[in-house]
C-alpha cells in the first residue's frame, strides 16, 4: 500500500471551492447572509466536535465537566465546553511527550496517517510549544492568509520580502507558504536579522525590487532606519508601497513616514490557528474569517462573555481543524475588542480591533492594571524617541512593586533630568501609576528585546519572582 502524499490529503481544489479567495471572497461575503453563514458554521463545528472526541485531550478534559458526546448540539451550547490555554498544552506535552496527546494521530494506522508539519512556537510567553498541522489544515491557513494579503491589495507581479522567522518557528514558513501556494508574487525569504542581517536585507530589497513588506512592525521600523544608515532611502530606492503585519497598537503614521508613505495593513493569529482576522482596504477593524473561525470574547476573570463595546480574551474554535489537532475553545490570553456597526464595505463578517494586549502579560502596579504593549503607539509617536521601549518589574524588601520603562532616545536627543521627568509626568497621567524612567541611546535596547532576533521583541521583564 502506498502512502499519502501531502497533496493528496490537502485536497486544494476543495479547498478552493469552499473557501473563496481574490474577488470571490469579497462578493460571497457582500451576498451570504448572517443565517447562511451560521448554518455554514455548525455543519463544520459538527465535524470538528466529532473529531475532537475521538483524541485523549479532549475526552479527559470534557469528562472532566461531566459532558458526553451529544451534550454539545451545537455552536448555541459551547459555553458548556471548557477553554483551555498554552499551558494546558504544555501539560499534554511534559505528559506524553514528545507531541502530547492533542493532535489525535493515533486514530490512523501508520501506513494511513496523513503526512505532518511539525513547527514551533516562537516562545514568547515561555517554553516553545509544538505545533502540529495536517496537510488539509495547514493549505487552508495559508489560503486564508492569502485571502487576506489579496483583500488588502497584493498583486501578482510585487515582491513580497518577509522578515519572519524560520528554523523551527512556524512563521517564516507558513508566510512564505501562503504566498508561495496562492498568490502570484514572488518572495523574499529574508527572516530575522540574525538569519539576515539588516543592511544585508536593505540591499536585497532594493536590488530585486521589493514592493510589499511582511512581519512585525518593530522590526519593520528597524529596517527603515538601518536604510537610511547606508544612505538608502526608503520611497526613493525602495519602493514599498504595502506593509502587512501584526501591528498592535504601533503607531501607523510613523511606521508608514519611516517607508516614504506605505500603506499599513494588521491582521491578527497564533501560531495553532494561523490568521484569525485581518484588516481591509477600508481600514475599519480586522475582518473575522467567520466560515473559518468561531470566536468569543471572554472576561480574563470570569471566563463569561464580556458585553458588546467590551475588550476580553479572544477564545477561538477552528471550524476546519478536523484532522489533526482539532482547536476547541482555545484561550489566546491576547485581548481585543468588537468593532461596533456594520462594515463599510457590505461584507457580512464581524470585525475585531486587532491586538490591544495580552492579559498574562499583564502587570498590576498598586492596584492599577498596565500592558506594556500599550505603550507602543504613544512612544512610536514622538520625535525624540526610536519607539523602542523595555518594562522591568520589580520588587522590594518591603513587598513594594515598582517598574522602570527603558526608553531609546533618537538620535540627537540626549538624556537629562528634565527629559526625564517630562517622561515620567507623561506615564503617569497615561498609566495612571508612578514609574521611574531609564532614557537609553539608540541601539542600546535590542540585545534585551531581541529586536534582531526574535519575531516578537521582548516588551516586558518581571524580576519580582526571580530566584536570587
Amino acid at each position: 500500500m502506498s502512502h499519502p502524499t501531502y497533496f493528496d490529503a490537502a485536497e486544494v481544489p476543495r479547498l478552493l471551492a469552499d473557501y473563496p479567495l481574490g474577488p470571490e471572497f469579497a462578493t460571497t461575503f457582500r451576498q451570504l447572509s448572517r443565517d447562511a453563514l451560521r448554518a455554514r458554521q455548525e455543519t463544520r463545528f459538527a465535524a470538528v466536535m466529532r473529531r475532537a472526541w475521538q483524541i485523549a485531550f479532549y475526552r479527559r478534559r470534557w469528562q472532566a465537566v461531566g459532558l458526553e458526546p451529544g451534550d454539545v448540539r451545537g455552536l448555541d451550547d459551547i459555553g458548556k465546553l471548557p477553554v483551555y490555554a498554552k499551558s494546558d498544552l504544555m501539560q499534554s506535552i511534559a505528559e506524553h511527550p514528545p507531541w502530547g496527546d492533542f493532535h489525535g494521530l493515533e486514530a490512523w494506522p501508520i501506513e494511513a496517517r496523513p503526512p505532518v508539519v511539525l513547527h514551533t512556537t516562537s516562545g514568547t510567553t515561555g517554553r516553545p510549544q509544538v505545533l502540529l498541522f495536517g496537510p488539509k489544515s495547514r493549505e487552508l491557513q495559508n489560503l486564508l492568509l492569502a485571502r487576506i494579503y489579496r483583500f488588502q491589495g497584493l498583486r501578482p507581479g510585487d515582491v513580497v520580502h518577509s522578515v519572519y522567522g524560520h528554523g523551527m518557528v512556524n512563521g517564516g514558513h507558513y508566510i512564505r507558504e501562503t504566498v508561495l501556494h496562492f498568490t502570484n508574487a514572488m518572495f523574499l525569504s529574508a527572516g530575522t536579522g540574525i538569519e539576515t542581517r539588516s543592511q544585508a536585507q536593505i540591499e536585497l530589497m532594493r536590488d530585486f525590487g521589493a514592493t510589499v513588506l511582511v512581519g512585525f512592525a518593530d522590526y519593520i521600523r528597524r529596517l527603515a532606519e538601518v536604510a537610511r544608515e547606508h544612505d538608502i532611502v526608503p520611497g526613493r530606492d525602495i519602493k514599498i508601497r504595502m506593509i502587512s503585519g501584526h501591528l498592535g497598537r504601533e503607531n501607523r503614521d510613523a511606521v508608514s513616514q519611516a517607508w516614504g508613505g506605505a500603506e499599513l495593513f494588521d491582521w491578527y493569529g497564533v501560531g495553532d490557528t494561523g490568521i484569525i482576522a485581518g484588516e481591509g482596504p477600508d481600514h475599519a477593524g480586522l475582518y473575522v474569517m467567520e466560515d473559518a473561525q468561531y470566536i468569543e470574547l471572554l472576561d480574563p476573570e470570569t471566563g463569561t462573555p464580556v458585553p458588546d463595546g467590551g475588550s476580553g480574551n479572544l477564545v477561538v474554535t477552528c471550524l476546519y481543524k478536523d484532522d489533526v489537532y482539532p482547536i476547541i475553545r482555545f484561550n489566546t490570553n491576547d485581548l481585543t475588542a468588537f468593532e461596533p456597526g456594520a462594515s463599510p464595505l457590505g461584507l457580512n463578517l464581524r470585525r475585531i480591533q486587532g491586538f490591544l494586549g495580552r492579559s498574562d502579560n499583564m502587570v498590576k502596579l498598586r492596584g492599577i492594571n498596565i500592558y506594556p504593549t500599550a505603550l507602543a503607539a504613544w512612544l512610536g509617536a514622538r520625535g525624540d524617541t526610536t519607539g523602542e521601549y523595555l518594562c522591568r518589574v520589580t520588587r522590594d524588601a518591603a513587598g513594594r512593586d515598582d517598574m522602570t520603562v527603558m526608553i531609546e532616545l533618537a538620535a540627537g536627543f540626549e538624556d537629562s533630568v528634565a527629559r526625564r521627568a517630562e517622561f515620567k509626568a507623561l506615564l503617569k497621567q497615561r498609566l495612571g501609576v508612578e514609574v521611574e524612567i531609564e532614557l537609553v541611546p539608540a541601539g542600546r535596547l535590542a540585545p534585551l528585546t531581541g529586536l534582531e532576533s526574535r519575531q516578537k521583541p521582548i516588551r516586558l521583564i518581571d524580576d519580582r519572582f526571580a530566584k536570587p
